[in-house]
């Protein structure tokens, strides 16, 4: 091989090798878990009816009440190869037709499964089969200032190029919790992130650099009641919660959240106390216990006072009602409970179960 054709084969090797090179460092984490889970992501676009009545004020008329349709539009993720698709309630919301459209252009009409105004969230279907589905993670097992991507449609620009939009960002804090809210959601052990997050990314997915989905997207703070932009403030449901809640509308089409302890209790009174030697009066005291109920189960005893409930103070009997539905507590969770029973002070586990009222 003469020296002319030895620089030729090195330029062509090396051109080879560095472009190869390149292109490795422009693959991350991150855009591998992006290529991993954005097929199974989806715009959701929905059309519901609205009907109005108008007036006029002048000649005093009632006008005929007119219905007309408004669309609106949001995110899900496939999470199952038979088309099962997670996304917000309130994004489904009174909908009267919900339209998938997934990566490519692909458009379903879906079935509502069910749906939680509770949780915010709910379970679509598609019909088929071998959708892409994305890989569901573990949202208990979280580092703050992991990187996380948010994917999803905002402002409808999945129609555009058929494709998800992605936004970067870490953990920014975990068990971030908003209580009951005027809707009446519960917004319990939230995930926050920095991820850019706006108006129709909800019901997106929150994904790791793994690519395992850990939280659905939900809310955001503006710090304005007019701006609706992100500023970095986003919290995500996270997808621990949101499987078992999926399960439940799966099989039932809706959250079963009566129980019951099978506990009569009352507040500790001057008279309880002086009565039964005891030397406070704070907490409830148990009057009644069913017998084989939860309380029964648990090794409460009448006379028992319970002083918390799940680290919380009690001194009503409407405060237990009050924790277990703040907390959106539902048959199979457990109660941790202090008590002061003849001089001294126990802590005791009692499981909620199904009310057996018809």
């Amino acid at each position: 091989m003469n020296k002319r054709f030895k620089i030729i084969f090195i330029f062509i090797t090396m051109s080879f090798l560095f472009g190869d090179g390149i292109t490795a460092s422009r693959e991350t984490a991150i855009t591998r878990a992006i290529e991993k889970v954005g097929p199974s992501v989806a715009s959701i676009n929905v059309e519901q009816h609205i009907s109005s009545v108008s007036f006029d004020p002048f000649f005093g008329f009632m006008y005929p009440r007119e219905i007309y349709p408004m669309k609106s539009s949001g995110s899900g993720v496939v999470i199952s190869p038979d088309g099962y698709v997670m996304t917000n309630h309130h994004v489904i919301e009174n909908a009267d037709k919900v339209t998938v459209t997934l990566s490519g252009g692909d458009e379903y009409e879906a079935e509502i499964i069910g749906s939680d105004p509770t949780s915010d969230l709910a379970l679509l279907k598609l019909n088929g089969d071998n959708f892409p589905y994305a890989e569901l993670g573990n949202s208990d097992d979280l580092l703050i200032g992991e990187w996380v991507i948010a994917l999803g449609n905002p402002f409808q620009l999945f129609s555009i190029s058929n494709k998800p939009t992605a936004s970067v960002g870490i953990i920014s804090a975990t068990h971030m919790d908003f209580g009951r809210q005027k809707s009446g959601k519960i917004f319990q052990d939230m995930i926050q992130t920095d991820a850019a997050i706006n108006p129709g990314n909800s019901g997106g997915p929150l994904v790791n650099a793994l690519g395992e989905v850990i939280g659905i997207n939900t809310f955001i703070f503006t710090g304005s009641d007019y701006a609706q932009g992100s500023v970095g403030i986003g919290f995500a449901l996270p997808i621990n919660s949101t499987k078992r809640i999926a399960k439940e509308l799966r099989v039932t089409g809706h959250v079963d959240r009566g129980y019951s302890t099978g506990l009569i209790v009352q507040p500790v009174t001057r008279s309880f106390a002086r009565y039964l030697d005891i030397p406070f009066t704070k907490g409830v005291i148990v009057v009644e216990i069913t017998s084989g109920s939860a309380g029964d189960r648990s090794g409460l005893e009448v006379g028992d006072v319970i002083l918390t409930v799940n680290g919380e103070p009690v001194n009503r009997p409407n405060e237990i009602r009050t924790i277990i539905s703040e907390n959106d507590l539902r048959p199979g969770d457990k109660l941790s409970l202090k008590i002061f029973r003849e001089g001294s002070y126990k802590t005791l586990k009692m499981k909620l179960e199904k009310s057996r009222r018809k």
